[in-house]
């Protein structure tokens, strides 16, 4: 018989079928044995003759003939007549994946990923982040951007600094790629709207909730931009579309957590890093520490003043400092101790990093020269830039922070199918 799959099980009432799955639960009432099966469309449960010897893990196939059941979650259930264990397990679960909630700590979670990835509600986090995936291809495409896949291996840092990766490519030294930044930049001149979704390495010794050390960005480069403001634009319209069609599938998902996706704002309220800062200090009597731009706890708070006097869970943070940007940065003509950029913060946390790009040859050399950046190595960018690029920007989104931000997840690991940290490069 053909396998029918759990999603179809509605239409098929009263009628014998073939389903195929895991064992996620068993529980034995003595007279019956009671089998919740998951497949990858969905959840039913099988009552079954209490001869049935099936363990919790087990990949089983049943046949039997679905009937309504109004007490269900899914309003049918299964009165089986057979049960077939394709796959069963060699030994016994080292973790109890029946429970609704895994009451596990982070290290315990993710050194047994293979298997807790299997629980319902871990299964969850991913099926939403699926859907912020193909809702940013979907959008982004809308808006006439064209997808790109650029080197991950690369002669030179993206973004300068310490902060990378090095690993030996034949009789060479390369670095992993910190940003799609030089690429998505020469891409400009190409397509003039171009966007990836692909994987970004930060050589960062963090131990925090809110960083890993490979991650999955949405990024995005956009030209014939007249300011900065037109990619902050763009990226408010991009969000405000995501999660409109995001609405469409993650109930379930969200229900899990408890969770709702919030309304982007048709503008995002936006103030300068000066005034934030201001701001924090004078409501919340907190100080940004010297020698950063803002801190994590400045950022917290600035998401609360933009919820509780904007009523806006987003907030977007512009004018930088130069001596924090990248070298490809646009210093403020008005002040040139500044940048035209922003952050964008969701509850409290960066998603987002953004601005418009230098464009202009002789003015990005000169810029590299202050900051004391070296050519080498970047010649094939900068000599781009020798033959005509529009005015032009765009923006780096971390994927997995968008997915801790909505589900309210106490470590960002928790958003990452294998999290790759300080001290984790298994499994």
């Amino acid at each position: 018989m053909q396998r029918t799959l759990i999603q179809e099980l509605v239409k098929k009432e009263n009628k014998e079928v073939l389903i195929k799955g895991r064992v996620v639960n068993v529980r034995n009432l003595g007279s019956v044995v009671f089998l919740i099966v998951q497949d990858y469309t969905g959840i039913i449960q099988c009552v079954l003759d209490k001869k049935t010897e099936v363990r919790i893990g087990d990949v089983v196939d049943i046949l039997g003939v679905v009937k309504k059941d109004d007490r269900s979650k899914s309003g049918f259930e299964i009165q089986g007549k057979k049960v077939g264990i394709t796959s069963a397990l060699l030994e016994d679960l080292p973790l109890d994946l029946s429970k609704n909630e895994l009451e596990l700590n982070l290290t315990t979670l993710l050194n047994n990923r293979s298997l807790t990835l299997r629980h319902q509600k871990i299964q969850a986090i991913f099926k939403l982040y699926d859907i912020l995936l193909k809702s940013y291809e979907t959008v982004m495409r809308e808006e006439g951007f064209t997808e790109i896949k650029t080197p991950k291996l690369l002669g030179a840092a993206t973004e300068g600094g310490a902060n990378f990766f090095q690993v030996e490519y034949f009789n060479k030294e390369a670095t992993l790629a910190q940003s799609p930044q030089f690429y998505k930049q020469i891409m400009v001149g190409v397509f003039e709207r171009v966007f990836e979704i692909g994987s970004v390495f930060r050589a960062e010794p963090h131990f925090t909730t809110r960083h890993v050390n490979e991650y999955i960005s949405l990024d995005a480069e956009m030209g014939f931009i007249d300011s900065f403001e037109d990619i902050s634009q763009m990226l408010n319209r991009v969000l405000r579309k995501i999660f409109l069609l995001m609405e469409k599938e993650a109930k379930p998902y969200l229900n899990l957590y408890q969770a709702n996706l919030v309304e982007v704002p048709a503008e995002i309220p936006s103030f300068k890093l000066s005034e934030i800062k201001e701001i924090i200090a004078k409501k919340y009597g907190y100080v940004v520490p010297e020698g950063v731009d803002i801190d994590p706890k400045g950022e917290r708070l600035a998401g609360q003043y933009a919820k509780e006097k904007l009523n806006s869970d987003f907030v977007f943070i512009t004018h930088y400092p130069w001596s924090d940007r990248p070298f490809y940065s646009l210093p403020d003509p008005q002040n040139t101790k500044e940048t035209l950029g922003f952050d964008l913060i969701f509850k409290g946390l960066e998603i987002a990093t953004g601005g418009q790009r230098i464009h202009d040859y002789k003015q990005l050399m000169e810029n590299m020269q202050k900051k004391g950046v070296k050519a080498d190595g970047m010649e094939f960018y900068l000599d781009t830039f020798k033959f005509a690029m529009p005015p032009h920007g765009g923006w780096g989104m971390g994927s997995e922070r968008i997915i801790q931000q909505i589900l309210g997840l106490k470590s960002i690991k928790e958003a990452v199918l294998f999290p790759r940290d300080v001290k984790r490069l298994a499994p």
